[in-house]
Formats: structure tokens, C-alpha cells, sequence
């Protein structure tokens, strides 16, 4: 997933995994579903500083995440809107505000409104932009928020002036114009943010607080489903070209003999079977102790396998690998329920590395093993992320594996 926002300097996301962003987007999916479906400033910056994502960060996963029910235009362009950083919102919407105030303000002159609609309309709008500039975080941008709204109405008001034959009259006033939106938005903000709390609006400092401690209560509610889990990842070497040397019946029915077998060893060791992707299966286990014995018994016990049951007339080798860490299970019960999850790569990522015939047990993982380290063996692999690991291999493999020692010197 964190690959996709590679328009990101690397320095900003190097620091999440995979769990981060899964976790990052979680809290944001439910901070959004309790405020009614939108994701404010507030909200974004709260889930900012609980994941330790930039905020821009926030804004774009949560834009590229797909969503579950068709958008109506409306809602695409209240997401687009979003996801733009807070201060160009401000711009946005004082260029929206002041091409309708001046817009509306040349209908009302052009045409006759009894009903004074495009008044009353213009009046909304103009309203909604001075609420714009109040609300702004700091002056500088209510300043110039204000002289967006004051001066660019004069020329939406010139410019539907020309298009529909109406007399000019306001050329002159766009430089003051200008400048009085810009004073003006200046000291309204003064005067809401000193009387922020007796009109009603919220202070910022408190919503966020209110809002990391809602985060804070939906991170305990999604670690109620964290457990350690260890993965075990078997795969069979060489699938291919044993597949393409013998006919599709007897492939059939050993490798359905080989998943059998594989997931009887796993059950007796207290394990479940989590995925399978062709010839390679993925078992969960509580222990590093338990997915080692059922690996082991994998690797020692393929020789029946070959023996009685295997159709296709070439011994199959399988490659292990194990890593244990934790992960969060939408349903703690189901473990086929945890979808992506960084130590399932690692055990596949070991698995790979493992010469034919062992076992790669990952670091973290052999020294919670009876025995430590010393109980897998003395071979290192590593993985290409550079997750180090330690190498089983069955007895018969160390010995062919060890060099024959020389014959005797000739006695004289």
C-alpha cells in the first residue's frame, strides 16, 4: 500500500509499514463515520499526530482509498475539496464566494427581480465569504482571503457586465475594492477570534483535543484485536516443471494428497491453515514452538508423501520459512480474517530464501524457540528487506551437505 504515493518526499514515509498505514487508515475511517461522513482539518491533523503520518499523507490515502458505495458528483467534489491543503481551501472558497457575489450583483442590475432572488443570493454568498475569511487560522490569510473576495467580485461584476450589455460602472473601484477586502477581512478575524467562544464557534485547540482522545479510544478498540501470531510459509520447489512432466490427473491428485498432508501436520502442532496461492500454503500458529515442530515434521515427513502417494514421479521439495510478530484481526477468532500483515511477507520472504529441503526461522522467532537459536542451526539466510534468519536442515542434508574428510596419509 505505501508504495502507491511515491509524489511523497521518501523521508516522510519511510518511517511507516504497512501495519502503519492499514492502522492510519482505520482510525481515519472511523474518526470519519462518527462525524457524519466528513473528515475535517481537525480530524486529519488529529490523525497526523496519533499515526505519526504527515497530514498530507492523511489527505491522499485517504483520497486513493477506494470507496464502498457509488459517489454522487456532490460527494466528489466535497472529497476534491478536502483534499486540498487548508489554506487553498480558504482561497477556493473566496474565489467561489466573490465570482457569485459579482455574478449576482450584475443580474440584479441587468434584469428586473421582483422577488429580489439575486439579491437575496447575493447576499448569502458575500455572507458565506466573510464567514470564510473570520474563520481563517491566522491574518495573513484572512488578509488575503478578503482581498480575493472584494477584488475579483468587481471582476466577475465587469466581466457579466460586458456579456450582457450592462453599463459599466465599477472599473474604478477595484484597487479600493480590493484593498478594503483586505482590511476588512483582516479585522473581522481579529474580532471573531477575540469573541470566538461567546459567538458560538469552537475553540481549535479543544476540538483537536476532543478529537485525539476519540482516536485514542478507537485505537484501544481496534488493539483489543492484536495478538502475536506466528506464520508458518511452505511452498514446494521446482512446482512448475514437475507440473509440466507428468499428465494433469496424477498432478491432481498429489498435490491435493500434498495439501492434505500439510494441513493434517499443521492441525496436529494447534495450527490453521490461513491462505493458500497455488502450491504455497500460509499456517497460523500461537508459538514459534508449534510452527517449528510442524514444520519439521513437514520436512521429515515428505518422504512418506513421495513414497506412497506422490503420482508424478519426481520427490517433491518444500522450502519453509517462519516469522512471528503481531497483527490486528478485524475477528480475533478468525485468522483468515487478517488480510495484510507485514509478518506474513516475511515468513513468505524467508520462505523464498531457504535452501530446498529447511527450514528459515527468523531471529525474533528461533530465540522464543526451547533451545534459542542453537535449536534451528548455525546457517544464516537474510531476506531481501534484510530480516535476518536461522537454517534447519533435516540430518540427512547436513551430511551431504559436509564435506567428506580426506583419506589417511600412507603409513611407511
Amino acid at each position: 500500500m505505501s508504495q502507491q504515493f511515491d509524489s511523497h518526499p521518501e523521508s516522510e514515509q519511510s518511517h511507516l509499514t504497512d501495519d502503519g498505514v492499514q492502522q492510519m487508515l482505520l482510525l481515519a475511517e472511523r474518526l470519519r463515520e462518527s462525524s457524519g461522513g466528513v473528515l475535517d482539518d481537525a480530524a486529519i491533523l488529529a490523525v497526523s499526530e496519533a499515526t505519526g503520518a504527515p497530514p498530507e499523507y492523511v489527505r491522499l490515502a485517504l483520497k486513493m482509498r477506494p470507496q464502498k458505495k457509488r459517489e454522487t458528483l456532490g460527494d466528489k467534489v466535497r472529497s476534491e475539496f478536502l483534499t486540498l491543503e487548508p489554506d487553498t481551501r480558504r482561497y477556493v472558497a473566496s474565489v467561489t464566494a466573490a465570482t457569485a457575489t459579482g455574478f449576482l450583483l450584475a443580474l440584479y442590475n441587468r434584469f428586473t427581480d421582483p422577488y429580489q432572488i439575486y439579491s437575496m443570493l447575493a447576499i448569502i454568498s458575500i455572507t458565506a465569504g466573510i464567514y470564510n475569511v473570520a474563520v481563517c487560522k491566522d491574518s495573513k490569510i484572512a488578509a488575503t482571503g478578503g482581498a480575493i473576495l472584494g477584488g475579483l467580485s468587481c471582476v466577475a461584476y465587469i466581466l457579466l457586465s460586458a456579456f450582457i450589455r450592462l453599463p459599466n460602472e465599477v472599473s474604478f473601484a477595484l484597487i479600493p475594492w480590493t484593498l478594503a477586502g483586505a482590511l476588512g477581512g483582516l479585522l473581522i478575524h481579529k474580532l471573531v477570534d477575540s469573541y470566538r467562544g461567546k459567538i458560538g464557534l469552537s475553540d481549535p485547540v479543544k476540538e483537536r483535543q476532543d478529537l485525539l482522545r476519540q482516536l485514542v479510544d478507537i485505537q484501544d478498540r481496534l488493539r483489543s484485536g492484536e495478538q502475536a501470531i506466528t506464520f508458518l510459509s511452505v511452498d514446494i520447489v521446482g512446482s512448475t516443471r514437475m507440473k509440466s512432466m507428468a499428465d494433469p490427473l496424477s498432478v491432481e491428485f498429489t498435490f491435493t494428497e500434498y495439501h492434505k498432508f500439510v494441513e493434517m501436520i499443521a492441525k496436529r502442532y494447534g495450527g490453521r491453515l490461513h491462505s493458500t496461492a497455488g502450491d504455497g500454503m500460509t499456517l497460523a500458529f500461537d508459538s514459534p514452538g508449534q510452527a517449528f515442530g510442524a514444520a519439521r515434521t513437514c520436512q521429515t515427513g515428505i518422504i512418506e508423501l513421495n513414497t506412497f502417494r506422490n503420482k508424478i514421479g519426481v520427490p517433491i521439495v518444500l522450502r519453509c520459512g517462519i516469522h512471528t510478530g503481531k497483527v490486528v484481526a478485524p475477528d480475533a477468532t478468525d485468522v483468515t480474517s487478517i488480510n495484510f500483515a507485514e509478518v506474513i511477507d516475511i515468513a513468505a520472504h524467508l520462505q523464498k530464501a531457504c535452501p530446498p529441503g529447511g527450514i528459515a526461522v527468523s531471529e525474533s522467532s528461533a530465540e522464543r524457540l526451547q533451545g534459542g537459536i542453537a535449536a534451528v542451526g548455525t546457517e544464516r539466510v537474510s531476506t531481501d528487506g534484510g530480516v535476518p534468519g536461522y537454517v534447519w536442515l533435516p540430518k540427512s542434508a547436513v551430511k551431504a551437505l559436509t564435506p567428506a574428510s580426506p583419506p589417511p596419509l600412507p603409513v611407511e
